[in-house]
């Protein structure tokens, strides 16, 4: 792929919404990693469309950014296109009192956002999702989870487009069994980008919702640290806490350089001030390593780490 020449036929496509070299730290909440080659901000869906043209003609490395939540970037950066949702993938549709409890949301939607909505409209089931730092797009690709719940046990439809699929193939829904959701796992490729998506709910007293959503935002403010972290970054084996392993194995505290894993909570790593991408990734090892060397147990990561340093693009 000539970068150049893709750059220029998207900027073409996408007047002022298309960015060559931007730092992946702009797009995440470690706040570090390399830059990303082209960054496209895209606004509604004939955005979208024009894009993906572009991109099944050049087929560059894509990377979908939603609240970059759980996404790693190497130092070297990401030598493709990254895809950023905006304007009206970011709009919540709530169902009148009398129609069913179903909620519509875009992929670019805030998780905390959706749950508040929900609850401020006396949508019960939905709340668990205030607690994720992620995207509606990104909860369905990851089959996001927390207190309980999972995407999964409130998923009704996804609307996905295929940006290296042709034409008329290129847009499609899926059911919550086409997209196959298990533990943090879908169908969703690379390539497919999650417009938007329908849930279910039921219908409860607004401040029935809002006492349940405040009670998460609590237990988590008590037990997850804030500042530049990615969440979990293993998941959890069966029957037992990521968490748990790394803390019975005396790991909260290690640093490698720049980061560290949280006294609070020890699935999640903070990146201090000046650190890099390379650290956390060293870190990530170094935990998988000294977990398994204590408990027999091989940690499987949950943050997706891309881009030069990491998967050779």
């Amino acid at each position: 792929m000539s970068t150049a020449v893709f750059a220029e036929e998207l900027a073409a496509r996408l007047p002022h919404r298309v960015r060559l070299d931007v730092p992946f730290g702009d797009l995440s909440t470690y706040r570090v990693g390399g830059p990303v080659a082209v960054l496209a901000r895209v606004t509604n869906t004939a955005e979208l469309e024009g894009l993906a043209e572009v991109v099944a003609r050049h087929r560059p490395p894509i990377l979908v950014v939603g609240r970059g939540s759980n996404l790693l970037v190497g130092d070297g950066g990401f030598a493709g296109v990254a895809v950023v949702l905006e304007g009206e993938f970011e709009s919540v549709e709530l169902p009148a009192p009398d129609a069913e409890p179903a909620v519509r949301a875009g992929g670019a939607v805030p998780l905390p956002v959706l749950a508040r909505r929900a609850a401020d409209a006396g949508i019960a089931g939905l709340e668990f999702f205030v607690g994720i730092p992620g995207s509606v797009g990104g909860a369905v690709r990851m089959n996001a989870g927390g207190h309980g719940r999972e995407t999964v046990d409130v998923l009704r439809t996804a609307a996905i487009v295929d940006l290296l699929a042709d034409g008329a193939a290129r847009s499609a829904r899926r059911s919550v069994e086409q997209l196959d959701l298990g533990y943090r796992h879908s169908n969703v490729s690379a390539s497919d980008v999650v417009v938007s998506a329908e849930f279910d709910g039921s219908r409860d007293d607004p401040a029935a919702c809002a006492a349940r959503v405040a009670e998460i935002v609590r237990w988590r403010r008590e037990h997850q640290p804030g500042g530049a972290n990615a969440g979990s970054v293993f998941r959890n084996p069966p029957g037992d806490s990521a968490g748990r392993l790394i803390d019975a194995s005396g790991l909260k505290g290690l640093r490698v350089g720049g980061a560290i894993v949280s006294q609070k909570h020890a699935n999640f790593f903070q990146a201090d001030a000046g650190a890099t991408a390379a650290d956390v990734a060293r870190l990530v090892t170094e935990v998988q390593r000294r977990v398994a060397d204590a408990t027999g147990v091989q940690l499987v990561p949950e943050l997706l780490m891309v881009g030069n340093g990491f998967d050779g693009s």
